[in-house]
Order: C-alpha cells, then sequence, then structure tokens
C-alpha cells in the first residue's frame, strides 16, 4: 500500500488532514486550515509526504505548495485549488470536484478563500492566512 493509498484510509476513519512518509506520520483533526498553518508555524516540512485531505481549495493549495507536498489527495477540490497545484507541478486527485470552497454556515464563500482570491504568490498568501486566521480566532 502507498503513502497516498494508507492517508486516504486514515483520512476515511474520520480525520481532517492526514500526511504520511514512510514511518512518519501527522494526523489533525483540526478545522479549515489551521493545521497547515501550525505546521508551518512550528517549522515543519512535508517534503516527500503525500497527503489526504477533506477540503483542498486555493488557500489550503497554497500551504501545501509552502509545505512541500510530494501528493496530495482532497476529498473536495475547488478549481482555484487544483489550479495552484497544477502551476507547482503536485501530484494530485481528488473524490468531488467543485467551482468554489463555501463557509461553514453555507452561505457565503470561505473567507480563507476570499482573503487568497487575488494572491498570486506563496508566501504572501501564507502572511494573509495567518492574519485572518487570527482575526477569526477573535470574533
Amino acid at each position: 500500500m502507498t503513502d497516498l493509498e494508507k492517508a486516504k484510509d486514515i483520512l476515511a476513519q474520520g480525520h481532517s488532514v492526514v500526511a504520511i512518509n514512510g514511518e512518519t506520520t501527522y494526523i489533525s483533526d483540526g478545522k479549515g486550515i489551521s493545521p497547515l498553518i501550525q505546521l508551518i508555524s512550528n517549522g515543519v516540512s512535508l517534503e516527500g509526504f503525500s497527503v489526504a485531505d477533506k477540503i483542498v481549495g486555493k488557500a489550503a493549495a497554497m500551504l501545501f505548495v509552502k509545505l512541500k507536498v510530494k501528493e496530495l489527495y482532497a476529498e473536495v477540490l475547488s478549481d482555484a485549488g487544483e489550479n495552484i497545484l497544477k502551476k507547482h507541478k503536485i501530484q494530485y486527485n481528488f473524490n468531488i470536484k467543485t467551482d468554489k470552497i463555501i463557509n461553514r454556515t453555507g452561505d457565503d464563500i470561505c473567507p480563507m478563500e476570499r482573503c487568497v482570491k487575488d494572491i498570486d504568490d506563496i508566501e504572501q498568501a501564507y502572511q494573509a492566512l495567518k492574519i485572518q486566521l487570527e482575526k477569526l480566532k477573535n470574533k
């Protein structure tokens, strides 16, 4: 079984993101992009890792680029997320494709997606997402 297949199996057990590289596994049940921001903030690189995630829009895709993942499976992948993965040559597959990622209440676009809508630079996106995440936590 490949690392990506293992990650998908673990994701199916109800986790939100799983990263595997051989014997090393990261599993998170955190919401949204917060687990990815936390990994980056802790200086973790996922270079060489296979990752499975529930929802990947442009924001998450940009963070996966920064984390240097090798390949990615998304339960739900947005068009904008796919464009980022293609541009940065990250292998990917998905279950469901969507034109946009909506917020948790289902009445608008995800605030993280809105945050990076007009950003193409990975580092700039990371900084903007960190600020946006803090704003949402403090609400």
